[in-house]
């Protein structure tokens, strides 16, 4: 879809990493919904980057940049397609944790996404359940691209740091490994209702530390079938150059 240039504000649907606002939209000429990502004039290069990154995206399993608009003030608004069924992260907390189907059906998706990402020579760098989002049809999708980089160019992005890789909370590299790390988590995630290496909520020093100078790697539920957990054992290996890629983990068992 495009957006014409009259549209109305619907409702507030949450608020980005960065400080940009998010709603929801609706196109006055064509009645289509749509999620508006806002940000005041000091905040806006975060999202024209952002905007630049995705456009060139087009998958079913990437969330649809539509469009981007820079006001005189400096401001900047990003249009983006609208999932009607919110954050993974929202299904995750009121179920609790998900039961192994569906955490497959979502892993799926995520890696889709993922391998997709990193055949156009982009990595996402901050998967998470926050950053996944439910299309109406119930299938996955990747945002928030506020992380995301050009794979083996510029500084290391960051990320949130109970999903960060070892080499990430080294300072080392953020490579297209690193998501393959972050899928892993993202799935103890799933499986548990909350976030990996519990017990550390809140002290992200203590996490980066343990993450990047110990060999400990996160807890794998025990109630998980034994292709769920060697698929996480290809995910969850320390040393970057031995994890699975994306595309070799479309292919294990626990997804085809």
């Amino acid at each position: 879809m495009a957006v014409s240039k009259r549209w109305t504000r619907v409702r507030t649907l949450g608020r980005g990493a960065s400080g940009a606002e998010v709603f929801l939209a609706v196109d006055d000429a064509s009645g289509e919904l749509f999620a508006v990502k806002s940000a005041s004039a000091a905040c806006s290069a975060a999202l024209r980057r952002e905007q630049r990154l995705m456009s060139g995206l087009q998958s079913p399993r990437v969330v649809s940049c539509i469009g981007g608009h820079g006001a005189r003030d400096g401001s900047y608004q990003l249009f983006l397609e609208f999932a009607p069924g919110g954050s993974l992260a929202d299904r995750v907390a009121i179920d609790g944790g998900l039961d192994e189907r569906a955490v497959r059906s979502y892993a799926a998706d995520v890696a889709a996404g993922i391998a997709y990402l990193h055949a156009t020579g982009m990595v996402h760098g901050d998967v998470k359940a926050q950053n996944i989002m439910i299309g109406a049809d119930g299938r996955a999708k990747l945002a928030d691209f506020g992380c995301a980089r050009v794979a083996q160019r510029g500084p290391i992005i960051g990320g949130t740091p109970a999903f960060m890789a070892p080499e990430v909370a080294r300072g080392v590299e953020q490579g297209p490994a690193a998501d393959v790390w972050a899928l892993g988590c993202m799935i103890v995630e799933m499986a548990t209702g909350h976030a990996p290496w519990s017990g550390m909520d809140g002290d992200a020093l203590a996490a980066l530390h343990r993450i990047g100078y110990t060999e400990a790697v996160p807890e794998v539920p025990q109630w998980l079938s034994a292709e769920a957990k060697d698929f996480l054992r290809g995910c969850l290996v320390r040393q970057a150059s031995d994890r699975c890629t994306a595309e070799q983990l479309l292919e294990h068992p626990f997804l085809a």
